[in-house]
Parts: C-alpha cells; sequence; structure tokens
C-alpha cells in the first residue's frame, strides 16, 4: 500500500519536475504573479499583498529546490547506469583486443611451421602430400652402414 502510494507521487513529482521548465509554466507564474499584485484594484492592501507574494515566492522556491534535487538525483541514477555500460564496453573491447593478439601469434605460429615444413620438403625429408589433404610424412633418413 505504501509502495503504490510512493510511486503515485512520484510520478506526480516527476510529471511536475518536467513541466516546472516548459513555457506554459513561465505563463502561468507570470499571470498568478500578476494577479498577486491585482488584489491591489480589489482594496487589498500593500502590506496584505507584499506578505501574500513573500510566502508563495518563499514556498516556491522550497519546491523548486526539491524539484531540483529530485532532478539531480535522477540524473546521477541514469549517470551511473552510463558508466556501467562504458565500463562494460571496455572489458569487451578489452577481450577482444586480447583475443586479436591470441589470433595474430597463432597466424603467425602457423606460418613459422609453414615455413619449416617448406624447408623439410625441400630438403627431402619430407614427402609432399599426395592429394594436398593427407598428413605429412617423414621419409626415413638413408642411412648406409
Amino acid at each position: 500500500m505504501f509502495n503504490q502510494r510512493f510511486n503515485f507521487l512520484e510520478k506526480i513529482s516527476f510529471r511536475l519536475t518536467d513541466w516546472i521548465g516548459t513555457p506554459v509554466s513561465l505563463i502561468i507564474h507570470t499571470l498568478l504573479f500578476f494577479g498577486i499584485f491585482a488584489l491591489r484594484y480589489f482594496g487589498v492592501t500593500t502590506d496584505y499583498i507584499l506578505l501574500i507574494l513573500t510566502t508563495a515566492v518563499s514556498l516556491e522556491a522550497i519546491y523548486l529546490s526539491i524539484f531540483i534535487q529530485m532532478t539531480v538525483n535522477r540524473n546521477t541514477e541514469s549517470l551511473e547506469e552510463v558508466e556501467e555500460d562504458i565500463e562494460d564496453i571496455q572489458e569487451e573491447a578489452f577481450e577482444e583486443e586480447e583475443a586479436h593478439k591470441v589470433l595474430v601469434h597463432i597466424g603467425q605460429q602457423m606460418k613459422l611451421i609453414q615455413n619449416d615444413l617448406d624447408t623439410l620438403r625441400k630438403s627431402g625429408l619430407l614427402k609432399p602430400p599426395s592429394n594436398g589433404h593427407s598428413k605429412p610424412h617423414l621419409r626415413k633418413t638413408p642411412y648406409k652402414s
């Protein structure tokens, strides 16, 4: 029950926070302030008007500071999520870089093995493969005793 009320209040506060920064909010606030000063034409004394205005502006400042802090908190949470995503991406990039290094090393080792095989074939110690798919066979070295 408490969570439902909290979620409802949270949704309202997010909507209000988003609305405060709109041109419509600026127009409504301007009209309200003009309306407070217009109370003078309805016989309200200047002292009373200033009291109403000061109270309204003070309350609004309190709420705006709360809305600002809520926005900062929301943005901070969002930035933390982005930082985590960046860390994950950096880890993946590092792993891919390491895998690339291993593959390059394997390729270099394969070239060395191929060069060794070519050298053995040229020296006559290794029979050339008959169909290209069979394993190379070492010839027995001709020793005459």
